[in-house]
């Protein structure tokens, strides 16, 4: 359904009616679809007793615009509300942000934890929802690698350049000769679609149920709620132990794995054209390396628009915004 094609009134009639049977099963456009229909059926019926009884003619072209008008409001009520409805696929509402240690160790952990926080408190500054799925801590309390589930208006437009590779330049604490160390930490940012890229066949995973750890009470402890499934042939495993029942972080999980092999197939496609690629801003591959956090000069440097900022403590306090507004505004040049 393609609707560059209306070019008229009677392009817009002849373009619903074809596609009137899949607006009528969209909730959103039934409505409008049954309205269409009654007020097609009305304007024939006029235009047939206009043809049978001349002296009908003149009394009906009043009621004729009158229905042409209702007609051309409720095309363009169904374009903008399909054009709403293909935005959201393309930059849906809901995303998994994944972090990870990378190289250096415990620093490198300690590094992810502060990324997921930086996050966590962006998103409350833009009154999204955050919600922690999952969790491996090292140690010292870094994150080895870490899930969470983001949800709210534009989430996945001002986040999908965070992909990618993290690195911070510091002296860590535990370093008695003040020398800096280089730590990386990488990011995933999975968009969560009705649509998918990818199907699944059950028979190609495998699951696993243990007993959830953290906060909750004894009965957390002692039911088998943490969920973790293995998509066999890619190997990918996903775990979930958000929730309290096993069933709802089975869905959770599952979601997860859904936008974990649509990421997988789209780094595949975004190889396959790197070379059209060149000079714009990387979206699908959490392995390139995207920005320095360097403390000792007080920078922050996205390397794919060779921008700096010179506010590194706020930043990772959550105060992104004009690195999130400076890569939109890169990506429509």
């Amino acid at each position: 359904m393609n609707d560059n094609n209306i070019q008229s009134s009677q392009d817009a009639d002849q373009f619903l009616t074809e596609h009137i049977e899949e607006l009528k099963q969209n909730p959103k456009t039934q409505f409008l679809a049954a309205e269409f229909e009654r007020l097609s059926a009305e304007e024939r019926d006029i235009q047939k007793l206009a043809e049978e009884d001349e002296g009908m003619a003149e009394l009906g072209k009043d009621e004729l615009r009158n229905i042409r008008a209702q007609k051309d409001s409720i095309i363009k009520q169904i374009i903008r509300l399909r054009t709403v409805a293909e935005e959201e696929e393309a930059y849906p509402n809901e995303i998994i942000l994944e972090v990870r240690a990378g190289a250096g160790g415990e620093e490198a952990a300690l590094f992810a934890y502060q990324l997921a926080e930086m996050y966590q408190r962006y998103a409350e500054r833009q009154g999204w929802i955050y919600k922690k799925l999952d969790e491996s801590l090292s140690p010292l309390g870094g994150y080895k690698e870490a899930s969470f589930e983001m949800k709210g208006q534009g989430v996945y437009k001002k986040l999908r350049f965070e992909m990618g590779v993290h690195r911070i330049q510091r002296i860590p604490a535990t370093e008695k000769s003040g020398r800096i160390h280089t730590s990386t930490a990488s990011v995933a940012i999975m968009p969560l679609r009705k649509k998918h890229v990818v199907e699944i066949n059950p028979v190609d995973l495998e699951m696993e149920f243990s007993r959830s750890g953290g906060a909750g009470g004894q009965n957390v402890n002692k039911v088998e709620t943490a969920v973790r499934i293995i998509h066999k042939p890619t190997g990918i495993a996903v775990r979930c132990t958000s929730e309290r029942s096993q069933l709802k972080n089975r869905e959770k999980a599952m979601s997860i794995l859904l936008a974990k092999l649509d990421e997988k197939k789209q780094e595949e496609e975004a190889r396959k054209t790197s070379s059209e690629r060149k000079g714009q801003i990387g979206t699908g591959d959490r392995s390139e390396k995207i920005r320095t956090y360097n403390v000792p000069q007080n920078r922050v440097t996205d390397h794919r628009i060779k921008e700096s900022w010179h506010n590194i403590e706020g930043i990772l306090r959550g105060e992104i915004d004009d690195i999130v507004e400076v890569l939109q505004e890169a990506e429509k040049k």
